[in-house]
């Protein structure tokens, strides 16, 4: 529930009130009026083939608690029943209502971004900090994700977590301007988005944006090797770096049954932590988690005791097991230099007979992206990858040892090939759609029949 009253969140959102409805608070904010079921502030946004605000209408009738639309809309929404906003533009409103509920909630902000790891490392915060703790959901880290989230999160919210994506120049920025993040993370910095941007040095610059977003006295949690985002971290106050070398480092690591057993140092002490994974980039990802924790207040012991609650967002790092005795590493929503190799090194360290790399191109990767998929082919040999298959455009690059055009046929030829004990990872970016490769080889779940 956003609760704000009706002429203050006018006020908020710099829109007038053509309408005056009810009492009370809208449940939570939709941009979709399909999804409205009652009680929402139904946002009209306006996009490149519609206008969201011709189904303003129809969400009030739907029961929507209220409608932001263009002034394009005034006189079709001049008798509706319900609150009806109108300001110039309505995605700009949904972003200062954002904002004006952070402040309203008073929880602790914090933002994550990085070319690799950010959702992971926005699963394990939200996962291990104590309280109560509101976390954007998959993919909600842009400038419509984001402010819905943060709307989505209930009166007494003490710390909320927010992924933060970067498609261009600035968008950091707006992100950060709405959010105004507490404590900030930058996961790391790599060629991702290089052909929208035209360099990692540009890519750096972008992702450093977060920084001066900041709320003054806020927390900056970087990598301790930062590579290109360096140049941007001279004279920071109230920084904490994360990894080997940093201010929380693990400084020892085992193998146990499902999982990792890491000692976790930091200036304060040292800690034990039984993760439910055991890929070393992810114990990285884990450094970032604790980091933030730290940064809030809470004790290494509080986080450590949290780590059985740590789940990943679907297609990320998924491990399944299909007969006979072959385990699939679900990795495939999305691929770039860095989480490619950071995969392929997690799949030559299992300890099976016999490793089998699925590979769709990695995208957005500009001028150079020959180079960056030569270079994963020559990795996965030199980490002792037994078979290599290609899926779609670019993929020869990889030097397969075997090339299919799509998903189905990488099915069809990964059946043909496993043998028992294979350990196989599938990973690509999200326009591949490798997913169709394990929903191919993993059977459904049989039907339970009908629950009364």
């Amino acid at each position: 529930m956003i609760e704000i009253p009706a002429e203050r969140m006018a006020s908020a959102m710099g829109a007038g009130i053509l309408v005056r409805g009810h009492g009370g608070f809208p449940q939570r904010a939709a941009i979709d009026s399909r999804q409205v079921a009652g009680g929402e502030l139904f946002f009209g946004l306006i996009g490149e083939n519609d206008d969201g605000g011709r189904f303003a209408r129809q969400a009030l009738a739907d029961g929507a608690w209220g409608v932001v639309v263009g002034p394009e809309w005034t006189a079709d929404l001049a008798d509706s029943a319900g609150w009806v906003f109108v300001a110039e533009d309505p995605l700009l409103s949904l972003q200062m209502l954002a904002r004006a509920w952070r402040r309203e909630l008073g929880a602790t902000v914090i933002g994550i971004t990085g070319s690799v790891g950010k959702t992971t490392v926005k699963d394990m915060t939200r996962s291990l900090l104590p309280g109560r703790v509101h976390a954007s959901q998959e993919n909600f880290n842009t400038e419509i994700g984001l402010p819905l989230t943060i709307l989505d999160a209930p009166a007494g919210t003490e710390t909320l977590v927010l992924e933060m994506a970067m498609r261009g120049a600035g968008q950091i920025r707006e992100l950060a301007g709405i959010a105004e993040p507490d404590v900030g993370v930058i996961t790391n910095v790599g060629p991702v988005h290089v052909e929208l941007l035209g360099s990692i040095e540009a890519v750096a610059a972008a992702k450093a944006e977060l920084i001066e977003g900041l709320v003054p006295g806020g927390t900056l949690i970087v990598p301790a090797e930062a590579g290109h985002l360096e140049p941007h971290l001279s004279g920071i106050p109230g920084m904490v770096r994360f990894g080997s070398g940093g201010e929380i480092e693990a400084v020892a690591t085992e193998s146990i049954r499902g999982g990792s057993r890491v000692t976790v140092a930091t200036g304060g002490g040292s800690e034990v932590f039984e993760f439910p994974f055991a890929e070393s980039h992810n114990v990285v990802n884990a450094l970032a988690a604790i980091g933030v924790g730290l940064a809030v207040g809470a004790a290494l012991n509080e986080l450590s005791v949290r780590t059985g609650r740590i789940s990943f967002s679907k297609l990320r790092g998924e491990h399944l097991t299909i007969d006979p005795d072959v385990l699939i590493v679900n990795d495939c929503y999305n691929a770039n230099p860095l989480s490619m190799r950071a995969a392929i090194q997690y799949l030559a360290e299992i300890e099976r007979p016999r490793k089998i790399a699925v590979l769709g191109l990695m995208g957005e990767l500009g001028d150079e992206q020959e180079r960056f998929h030569r270079e994963i082919g020559d990795f996965s040999r030199e980490v002792g990858i037994d078979i290599l298959i290609g899926v779609g455009e670019l993929t020869d690059a990889y030097t397969p040892d075997h090339s299919v055009p799509d998903p189905e046929a990488a099915a069809t030829l990964l059946g043909d090939l496993l043998e028992p004990g294979d350990a196989v990872l599938i990973k690509g970016s999200r326009s591949v759609g490798l997913e169709a490769v394990a929903e191919r080889l993993v059977p459904p779940l049989p039907d339970q029949g009908t629950v009364a």
